[in-house]
């Protein structure tokens, strides 16, 4: 089993008299052999300030950023509490999120070693036979998240009356959730006389009131700034208007060196329709929210990890615990409503000594938001430029160029080569402009007619006198643009038109965009983005223009698609009600219609 950085040991390091190693600490043999057995001697400064006043029966409040090795720092002197030949549930470590608590379960686990201390996580989203079945067979330490601990002592299948050891983890991020009264509920149950380490990122009243409530005289132990991530980070912001952040990102990503990234925002409708838009652009973009199972979740993490997903957009509750080495770039799509949480955020990337890379959208009424930013980090973020649509192509090109050298040295180009003097031979065409021409093609570059003539998006938006929402128009027909373009795209009111206009079940009260109906459509149906025209958008479902009719299998794989949590439900539009159109700020009906 491998530990994940965010629960690991620190870097081996060269001892020296002045540094701390793990020898020092006075945990026990085993634990100390297991500790080694890893590679391990040097402590982060959590642990060296921790590990001994929980190792003494002193109850601890730490203060540190995700990253700083704080599993560890509670995770030994747990260990060295249970007692392996008594099978009982001993420990319990309480964990806002059922990632971390796999992967604290898992550290712990690793930490144990040959001490045969069985460590077990619970959580909700999967089957309870597992987590029974562990308790059952004794398990000693119990890592879970409130809501499946509650439901397991309901049942009366968790006994905690035996536990020495209570730990909080992210305690700030726990009562943020609303889990203030189960964490009550829990500690009720576990026995006064016990030793209690609460971890915090923050120290806000509310954990401060925990801390006074269930800890007996508690060491503060706290890890300065400059200890945290935040230096492994190149950090920089950009200032993007609202309406252009999804098509930023999309370039900000194209040009990225970054093996993986993860991209944050502020709604689970949000995480859908950005991760929607992306992959419409072509990004291998996927969505985590807390309303994702855990089996997809840990799906989607293995995704990342293997290199099969790029992108990750995220809310804040759902990437806690998150760590992948291939992430190297993390941006804030929406600037996090608390400073505090910025610093997690970012703290996704730059691990364990990497180094990585942070961007952050700022609108421009936000701007006041960065003071507050590079005040809590202590640094300065750089303001960057977002690439243009010609830096994308720029760097296709130049990643395309560094395959073409490869290639070049393997042979075999003789076909090519005929091929070329042959079209040059025949066209008179230049060599040099061949070649540029079909670089432009090979990184997607059609030209100025598509970009400048191409896709000309008009939005529109109506609302009744008394300012009620009425409709929204969002016109992504092509302007000159020649095969299956506007004209043919018309739906079924034009004459000889081969689209139709179909009717989804997702509307304005759904908080839905018209990109993430794009991107729905475009990603399950098949189709270009250039096969879809008019999109208008109602209170309670939307109307798009396709081109052509869709085979009943696409409707069936576009109708099963979610957008702002809703099923599509795609079907032509029959009516009986036609769609108010918008002329000169009035709401009209289309003539020859009633309804």
């Amino acid at each position: 089993m491998t530990v994940v950085s965010d629960t690991a040991l620190p870097t081996p390091a060269v001892e020296s008299p002045d540094v701390p190693t793990f020898a020092t600490l006075g945990l026990p043999r085993p634990l100390l052999a297991a500790v080694e057995s890893l590679g391990f001697s040097t402590p982060t400064d959590i642990q060296a300030e921790a590990i001994p006043v929980l190792l003494s029966g002193r109850d601890v409040v730490g203060i540190a950023q995700t990253g700083t090795g704080k599993t560890a720092a509670f995770g030994l002197p747990l260990l060295a509490a249970v007692d392996p030949s008594e099978r009982s549930v001993q420990a319990l470590v309480l964990t806002p999120t059922r990632e971390l608590a796999v992967q604290v379960s898992d550290a712990i686990g690793t930490f144990a070693g040959s001490t045969g201390v069985r460590v077990l996580p619970v959580y909700g989203g999967a089957s309870y036979l597992p987590q029974l079945r562990g308790l059952r067979d004794g398990a000693q330490v119990v890592v879970g998240t409130p809501g499946r601990v509650m439901d397991l002592l309901e049942r009366g299948s968790l006994d905690l009356s035996g536990v020495g050891f209570f730990v909080l983890d992210e305690a700030d991020e726990m009562l943020r959730m609303g889990f203030a009264e189960d964490v009550e509920t829990i500690a009720a149950h576990v026995p006064a006389e016990r030793r209690t380490a609460l971890f915090s990122a923050t120290m806000p009243a509310s954990i401060r009131r925990v801390a006074d409530t269930h800890l007996t005289d508690p060491v503060r132990v706290a890890v300065s700034r400059s200890a945290s991530t935040t230096a492994t980070v190149h950090q920089t912001y950009a200032v993007v208007p609202f309406r252009h952040k999804v098509g930023a990102l999309a370039r900000v990503l194209a040009t990225s060196d970054a093996d993986a990234a993860i991209v944050f925002v502020r709604t689970k409708a949000a995480v859908e329709d950005v991760a929607l838009e992306l992959a419409g652009q072509g990004v291998s973009a996927a969505g985590l929210s807390g309303d994702v199972p855990q089996k997809e979740r840990e799906k989607l993490v293995e995704r990342l990890r293997s290199g099969s997903l790029d992108v990750l957009v995220a809310t804040d509750v759902a990437a806690r615990g998150l760590d992948v080495e291939r992430i190297g770039l993390v941006v804030n799509f929406d600037v996090p409503r608390e400073a505090d949480a910025y610093v997690h955020r970012i703290g996704r990337t730059g691990r364990a000594g990497r180094t990585g890379r942070a961007l952050t959208f700022l609108t421009p009424r936000e701007r006041g938001r960065l003071a507050q930013i590079e005040r809590l980090t202590g640094s300065r973020l750089e303001e960057i430029t977002v690439p243009s649509p010609a830096d994308v192509s720029a760097h296709r090109a130049a990643r395309l160029m560094e395959r073409a050298a490869e290639r070049r040295t393997s042979g075999r180009l003789e076909l090519y080569r005929d091929l070329l003097r042959s079209h040059t031979a025949e066209t008179g065409a230049d060599l040099e402009e061949v070649a540029a021409t079909l670089l432009a093609l090979a990184v997607g570059d059609d030209g100025p007619r598509r970009q400048d003539d191409g896709r000309r998006a008009r939005h529109e938006e109506t609302v009744d006198q008394d300012g009620t929402f009425v409709a929204a128009r969002f016109d992504g027909s092509q302007k000159g643009a020649t095969g299956r373009g506007a004209a043919e795209r018309g739906g079924r009111r034009r004459s000889g038109a081969s689209g139709t206009r179909y009717r989804v079940d997702v509307g304005h009260k759904d908080g839905v965009q018209p990109g993430a109906i794009v991107g729905a459509i475009t990603g399950e149906g098949g189709l270009r983005g250039d096969e879809l025209g008019k999109i208008d958008i109602f209170p309670s479902f939307s109307l798009v223009e396709i081109a052509g009719d869709l085979s009943p299998e696409t409707t069936a794989r576009i109708g099963a698609a979610r957008v702002a949590g809703r099923r599509l439900r795609i079907r032509p539009d029959t009516g009986p009600r036609a769609p108010r159109e918008v002329h000169n700020g009035q709401v009209r009906r289309p003539r020859g219609r009633k309804g």
